[in-house]
């Protein structure tokens, strides 16, 4: 069932007009996003919900737009435009973070991924790495190299049944006379 022309009119069902509203509500946000990223504008929505709750998106935030609305009366206040000015800034600095979340969304990975092999090979928590002993982090390094010289052995284990699995396969995949032919042919060389 593929997507299909709604009517604009409103929604009769409260059950539905709520949920209308709820994908309705991410998918405008979403747009705005958009448009701040790509144009640099500043935008400002505030959208109240059937049952009366206010929602709003703002980039940079919501105040300093409706501030410069409500103030800008086809004058440039000097605090708008030092905010202006200091918009490539804020957008360098928005990438950093951005750089910076997928940074520490990787590290967590890591973490879940280390979590799990200490829990298989039986190691206990340990304590956080800033507060460990120099001989516990020597001891906790041996055992991540021991870990790392087990992964590389298991890495090359899968790789030769893998290419055997590939060899056995095209093996079966040939008829008689292609088997008789490739002996024979071994045989001759």
């Amino acid at each position: 069932m593929g997507r299909r022309k709604i009517e604009m009119k409103m929604v009769k069902d409260s059950n539905s007009r709520q949920v209308t509203f709820s994908k309705r509500r991410s998918g405008i946000f979403k747009k705005a996003h958009e448009l701040a990223t790509l144009c640099a504008a500043q935008i400002a929505i505030v959208v109240f919900s059937p049952g009366g709750k206010p929602f709003s998106f703002g980039h940079p935030s919501v105040e300093p737009v409706v501030e410069r609305f409500l103030n800008d009366k086809g004058k440039k206040s000097t605090k708008v435009y030092n905010f202006c000015r200091s918009e490539a800034r804020l957008e360098k600095l928005n990438n950093q973070l951005l750089d910076l979340q997928r940074q520490l969304q990787l590290e967590k990975k890591k973490e879940q991924l280390l979590q799990k092999a200490m829990k298989a090979n039986e190691i206990p928590n340990l304590e956080p790495l800033d507060e460990m002993s120099v001989d516990k982090l020597l001891k906790f390094k041996k055992a991540l190299e021991e870990l790392r010289e087990k992964m590389k052995a298991r890495v090359v284990e899968m790789e030769a049944s893998s290419s055997l699995l590939l060899l056995s396969k095209n093996y079966a995949c040939m008829d008689e006379d292609e088997i008789i032919s490739k002996n024979s042919f071994r045989k001759w060389r």
